[in-house]
This record gives structure tokens, C-alpha cells and sequence, in this order.
């Protein structure tokens, strides 16, 4: 089985606690995942496991794959300042 991620680079994203009418950055949105045994079969599945994306106004996807689910490590960018 492959894992795909899928993507969007319509829409913008607000940062947290933004008080600006503006969107403060313009991005990809994750819109979720699929599984199948390739790009074409993950879509079906992630479309089927995503019901609400026919209530949205989005319509470019990217598809990438993922080498695995298991392991996903978490960051914090505030860890970084001194």
C-alpha cells in the first residue's frame, strides 16, 4: 500500500492570534490523505474519506508520496529563538 499527501496552493493562512484583515501568508494547505496501490487509487480514497471537500471551493490538488506514516517526528519553531 502507498500513502499520498495531498496539497493545495489555493487559499491563504492566517498566523495564530492575527488581528489583520489580510492574510499574513500565502501557502500550501495540507488537505489530507489517501492510500492505495497508486496515485490514481489514493485519490479515490482520500476523496471518499473526505466528503466535506465537496462543500469547499478548492479544485487544484498536488498529490506527493510519503516514504512511510509510521514515523513522524514534531518540531517547534519557538525552540529555536534564544
Amino acid at each position: 500500500m502507498r500513502y499520498f499527501i495531498f496539497i493545495t496552493v489555493e487559499g491563504y493562512t492566517y498566523q495564530p492570534d492575527s488581528e489583520s484583515v489580510e492574510p499574513d501568508v500565502e501557502n500550501s494547505q495540507v488537505l489530507g490523505f489517501g492510500r492505495g496501490k497508486d496515485v490514481d487509487e489514493a485519490f479515490k480514497d482520500f476523496v471518499s474519506e473526505n466528503t466535506w471537500l465537496q462543500e469547499t471551493t478548492f479544485n487544484d490538488v498536488i498529490a506527493y508520496e510519503l516514504s512511510t506514516v509510521e514515523v513522524a517526528r514534531y518540531f517547534e519553531l519557538h525552540s529555536l529563538k534564544s
